[in-house]
């Protein structure tokens, strides 16, 4: 290991891996900002960039780089302007957006770029140190056992709810999951609940969705609420330190999700996304209750959450792509074809035939996590003055992103009335007060639920695979823990308080 380590620090700080570092840093920070046009189009783009080098170290650093500068700068928008630039930034808006609306822009972009450097920075270490067993474990993985991790992200909707709201988010998270059924099915390559239309035989576009359930409202909300759409924010973006009690606050939270978005994000299938969402309802789950009641409102504990865990996951999905040829998610099989393109051939044999390449590019990593640092925070004064503008201003450019990345996307004009139908229908249910998160949750994990679930019917002769796998029974029972939990922890909150009443 040892030896491996000098030979990755020598190959890492080379010039032009240096350039490579910086460059995919700086690529990566300004796509993800950019709503729709995630690293998956980014990355695809660049691969013949990246092939045309010769150099397969020198080219998988720079697409990690991409990668990782991506997830950081993703948080961008979600927290601007509550357009995630990425799906694993889903969650940092829920808190992020709220904190911004309160003048506090600054100080939420500060503790994004400083949960983003933590998550990143602590994942590359464990990369370093768990990569060889870590590669065994992600063996012992099959169907099962990512149908039963599946249903655990579900079960954890009961954090994207608020008081008294639990009803309607699983109404929300089971219509995630009927959309998530539209196209070709698990089990048969037939199109089903397509009405016909053809566009809608590979189904419903995430990125469609999430703009759809997020960046459209907030247009229409701004438009409908002409009052509000005069605001701008103050010329000058104050507040962007976090105090010495804040910073206290989220430290536990960032040593948490590092550790548990990196193992997550070791599991292929799972990623950032399932990470941040998890990372996101753990910490609500175990915070006191008064500071639940915070989380949705801009909490700080609840943007430091998903912002650490997405980038921990992200480095972690590298475990089964360059121990085991298995890609983790949609970015990381980009990345496996790139590497197949450069004739290096990944899984157990890596570290040995081309130990240059494995250790260049986890020590890459530390290097461009801290480009990342100093080339963020510096920056947040001017990125936050995006608020500064008044809100009528920035409808055209909502708009303008939202539509542009939903027919990127797809490249497909239908795409875009989709996009509208969906907007308006989730504009109604925000006046009605129904979180949109679970929906997005439930179509997210729908289809891995589904693919899963028919995967291990066939291998088991149906649902015996429930109890025929400890590992599989014991998600599953966490996840049961996670659904009863919070009901029980308001029912003993709500007797305690009825016998307080009834002692006065």
């Amino acid at each position: 290991m040892l030896e491996g380590l000098l030979i990755g620090l020598q190959t890492a700080f080379s010039l032009q891996n240096l350039l490579m570092v910086i460059g995919g840093c700086l690529i990566g920070t300004f796509i993800g900002m950019l709503p729709g046009l995630g690293p998956m189009s980014i990355i695809a783009i660049m691969i013949p960039v990246a092939i045309s080098m010769g150099d397969p170290s020198a080219a998988l650093i720079l697409l990690a780089g991409v990668y990782y500068g991506a997830i950081f700068g993703g948080s961008t928008s979600s927290i601007l302007l509550n357009a995630p630039g990425v799906a694993g930034t889903v969650a940092s808006s829920f808190d992020g957006y709220p904190m911004a609306k309160q003048g506090k822009a600054g100080k939420a972009l500060t503790i994004a770029a400083i949960a983003s450097f933590a998550g990143g920075t602590i994942g590359a270490l464990l990369l370093m140190i768990f990569a060889p067993m870590l590669s065994s474990v992600a063996l012992l993985f099959h169907s099962a056992e990512y149908f039963a991790l599946m249903v655990v992200g579900l079960s954890a909707i009961a954090a994207f709810a608020g008081t008294g709201q639990v009803a309607k988010a699983l109404m929300m998270t089971v219509l995630g999951l009927m959309m998530a059924t539209v196209g070709e099915g698990a089990l048969f390559n037939l199109p089903r609940f397509t009405m016909g239309i053809m566009d809608l035989q590979s189904g419903f576009g995430f990125i469609t969705l999430a703009m759809a359930m997020f960046a459209l409202p907030e247009a229409l909300f701004l438009v409908l609420k002409p009052r509000v759409a005069k605001e701008g924010g103050e010329g000058e973006i104050k507040d962007l330190r976090i105090s010495r009690d804040e910073a206290k606050a989220i430290t536990p939270v960032i040593g948490r999700q590092s550790i548990q978005g990196f193992f997550i994000g070791v599991l292929p299938g799972a990623g950032a996304t399932i990470a941040s969402f998890l990372g996101y309802a753990v910490e609500r789950n175990i915070a006191p209750k008064e500071e639940q009641e915070q989380f949705g409102k801009g909490a700080i504990k609840g943007l430091a959450a998903p912002e650490t865990a997405n980038n921990a996951a992200c480095t972690g999905s590298f475990v089964p792509l360059l121990t085991l040829g298995i890609p983790g998610s949609g970015t990381t099989a980009i990345l496996l074809g790139a590497l197949i393109a450069l004739n290096v051939t990944p899984g157990p044999r890596l570290m040995i035939d081309e130990p240059q390449v494995f250790w260049a590019v986890i020590m890459s990593m530390f290097i461009g996590n801290l480009v990342l640092l100093i080339l963020n925070l510096p920056l947040i004064p001017y990125i936050a003055k995006v608020l500064s503008v008044p809100r009528n201003y920035l409808i055209p450019f909502i708009l303008f992103f939202t539509l542009m990345g939903a027919y990127i996307g797809q490249n497909n004009a239908t795409e875009l009335l989709i996009l509208v139908g969906f907007g308006v229908c989730a504009t109604a249910l925000r006046f009605a007060d129904y979180p949109l998160a679970p929906l997005l949750i439930g179509f997210i994990l729908g289809g891995m639920l589904e693919d899963n679930f028919a995967r291990s019917m066939q291998l088991y002769d149906g649902i015996a695979f429930i109890w025929e796998r400890p590992m599989t029974l014991g998600l599953l029972v966490i996840a049961a823990l996670l659904v009863v939990l919070p009901s029980y922890r308001a029912r003993r909150a709500r007797l305690r308080a009825e016998g307080v009443a009834d002692g006065d």
